[in-house]
């Protein structure tokens, strides 16, 4: 949507959002502040109105603040909540109006054209959206304006209400920091003598423009109205729950799953429309007696295929106690993935399916990331050819392509007595006596250099394949550098 004589933006800034949205679950009496690493110095992200009056401020250092502030309360910032957190109140806004957008990460926008006359007029609602605000917690500065720009102007530098058509005269006299300029253009302005939005509009454009670029002016412009600016809403994120309630009580196992699998059939289908699968599900049980039974299910795979997932809440729900019933069903993909449509095959895909449930039903037991799968790795020593990986979240990385044969069984250098550089014609080996019948190689391999491996010190290792008279076959090494013979694993 795009500006016109009749456009109305107000601007949501809150300038202390991280603290106050700790500060809300966990309230604390004093000077609080939040805390974030920041090169190699810990240092003040965001703090209370009580610290701000000691004298403290954001991005001072943390121990500076303390020696200033001893009592002074902290607590680590975590963004990605307060991201999430912003999502919601923007959530919560489109009750004023359907077009409400974030800006940047502690505001909003919106825009109310036409929508204010539902609350009892503009300034009925910016009194309203205080009121609430303030009550769960949250410190706001409103701006409301023609423009988008005029708006932002007012909430961090002026807060109030500029008159429809009026807008230079209520942001004139603010500093032209409330342009949205980067801070180096303000400062080679006001080195200029144009400190304020009225002065600046009223000096001549052309020799600024060829200074500063077409950015000044068209910051300008987009506060006054002369360029217009777009409000984008933003969408909410598709949610994956679906829900069932119950005429009746049910608590038949077999009652219990055909809900599930209807349940399942209807999230398959939202997952198909937005090209997703779910890789953690949740099926919640709502007893009579208002307790709710929590089923999670971890995936191997991303999957949206409703045969296949039903199966693997088989086993839980049979172990569940259903009491004197279950009067509600609900099912929630609480983490997907992106998974594209593929062209079904009859060549190797049943095989596939069965291992991912596999994977599925033992790490729903012992956990998915203990269930693990060796890949290749690009190295010539041996125990750095392979590496150790979560099944659920690889694949397999095709053939190992090894030039000589390696032990199935591979373990650290176990040292065995014996001399010479050719393999022994007898030797003891964990107690046992083994006699050689059979040798192949030397291989010689060197160490990585570019490494500190310890367990190369002796450096070059030549590697033999020995076939005892017992029945064993071993992978056996000598050391040149420091004559010495070990075994490091045994074939099958």
């Amino acid at each position: 949507m795009f500006g016109g004589a009749n456009r109305r933006v107000v601007s949501l800034w809150f300038p202390r959002l991280p603290s106050d949205r700790v500060l809300r679950a966990r309230p604390v009496e004093g000077p609080f502040a939040l805390t974030l690493q920041q090169d190699n110095t810990n240092r003040i992200f965001c703090l209370n109105a009580e610290a701000e009056a000691r004298g403290l401020y954001r991005s001072m250092g943390f121990s500076d603040a303390r020696a200033f502030c001893p009592e002074l309360q902290s607590r680590s910032a975590d963004q990605i909540a307060d991201q999430e957190f912003l999502t919601r109140i923007r959530r919560w806004a489109t009750r004023y109006c359907p077009w409400v957008g974030l800006e940047g990460r502690d505001g909003l926008v919106m825009d109310i054209t036409g929508s204010a006359h539902l609350a009892g007029g503009e300034e009925m609602l910016r009194d309203d959206l205080r009121d609430r605000l303030s009550r769960i917690g949250l410190a706001v500065r409103i701006g409301i304006a023609d423009t988008r720009g005029a708006a932002w102007a007012l909430a961090r530098h002026g807060e109030g209400v500029a008159r429809p058509g009026h807008a230079l005269d209520k942001i004139g006299p603010l500093s032209v920091a409330a342009l949205r300029l980067d801070s180096g253009t303000v400062t080679s302005l006001q080195r200029l003598g144009l400190n304020s939005i009225r002065q600046l509009a009223e000096a001549p454009r052309a020799p600024l423009a060829r200074r500063f670029g077409p950015g000044l002016m068209m910051r300008l412009d987009q506060a006054t109205g002369a360029q217009p600016e777009q409000v984008s809403p933003q969408s909410d994120p598709p949610h994956y729950g679906v829900r069932m309630s119950l005429p009746e009580p049910i608590g038949l196992t077999s009652d219990v799953m055909e809900g599930t699998n209807r349940l399942l059939i209807r999230l398959c289908d939202k997952l198909k429309q937005q090209q997703t699968g779910a890789r953690v599900l949740c099926l919640t049980l709502r007893r009579v007696d208002q307790q709710a039974l929590h089923l999670t299910l971890r995936l191997a795979r991303p999957l949206r295929e409703p045969a296949r997932i039903l199966s693997l809440f088989a086993r839980d729900v049979a172990d569940l106690d259903a009491g004197y019933g279950i009067d509600q069903l609900r099912l929630e993909a609480t983490q997907v993935e992106a998974l594209a449509s593929e062209q079904i095959s009859h060549v190797g895909s049943d095989r596939r399916d069965r291992i991912d449930d596999l994977i599925t039903r033992i790490g729903t037991r012992i956990g998915l990331e203990n269930v693990q799968r060796f890949l290749p790795a690009d190295s010539h020593v041996p125990e750095r050819s392979f590496t150790l990986a979560p099944a659920a979240y690889t694949s397999p990385a095709g053939a190992w392509v090894r030039t000589r044969p390696r032990p199935l069984v591979m373990f650290p250098p176990e040292s065995i007595s014996a001399s010479g550089a050719s393999p022994p014609h007898k030797f003891r080996w964990r107690r046992m006596s083994f006699t050689t019948m059979r040798t192949t190689g030397p291989e010689r391999i060197m160490p990585e250099w570019w490494r500190q491996d310890e367990g190369w010190s002796n450096g070059i290792r030549d590697y033999w394949r020995i076939e005892t008279r017992e029945g064993r076959r071993l992978w056996m090494f000598y050391t040149p550098q420091n004559p010495g013979w070990f075994v490091q694993g045994e074939f099958a």
